[in-house]
């Protein structure tokens, strides 16, 4: 019987995973991954690489993709709360331009599967986070992209996140509810805004 529950997310490709947690007076257990249950539930993808990252409390990494060799991702939290965001990029896509947020929490145990062709962020909402994902391309350095995580035109919607510049990304001008600053990397404080990176 799979241990996964699986939900669509509004945008074609994008889907929560719910593992089943098996709790008792010693802890829990839990599949964060199984091939077989993928496959029965049309997500038939190999993974080439695993991913770990930690962030402490009103860090934002993203949105970021790779251009000739797009990744699909397989997200998770393993410790902590963040905010994930896939961005549609698929240029034939009916929803390209469009975002879709999931809160994943260790203690949820959630799981949040982007395909190929889409940019990924995510804010640390929590005071430290550490953050687990597959992907399915390796890491190619020189193929990097990145997208705005403030671009008006595609208005993610960032919880807890108060900016005074909007439209621009100098993270001196955004803080957390509870006056966390904002941090960015200087690439990502660089991204352009999608109408830059993709004109058809």
């Amino acid at each position: 019987m799979s241990q996964i529950s699986v939900n669509t997310c509004g945008i074609e490709g994008l889907v929560e995973i719910q593992p089943t947690v098996h709790r008792d007076a010693r802890g829990y257990f839990v599949e964060t991954y199984n091939q077989r249950d993928m496959e029965e539930a049309g997500l038939p993808m190999i993974f080439v690489q695993d991913n770990q990252s930690a962030s402490v409390k009103g860090v934002l990494r993203g949105l970021h993709y790779q251009k000739e060799h797009p990744q699909g991702k397989l997200v998770r939290v393993v410790r902590g709360e963040v905010f994930d965001v896939a961005v549609d990029l698929r240029a034939k896509s009916p929803t390209f331009g469009k975002w879709h947020g999931v809160l994943l929490s260790a203690e949820k145990m959630n799981q949040f599967y982007i395909p190929e062709g889409f940019a990924h962020g995510f804010l640390v909402l929590s005071d430290y986070a550490e953050f687990c994902y597959k992907v399915t391309d390796f890491y190619h350095p020189g193929d990097e992209g990145a997208l705005a995580f403030n671009d008006p035109e595609i208005a993610v919607s960032w919880p807890g996140l108060k900016g005074d510049y909007p439209g621009s990304a100098d993270p001196s001008g955004y803080r957390m509810e509870d006056g966390t600053p904002l941090t960015l990397s200087a690439k990502d404080i660089l991204a352009p805004r999608l109408g830059e990176a993709f004109r058809f």
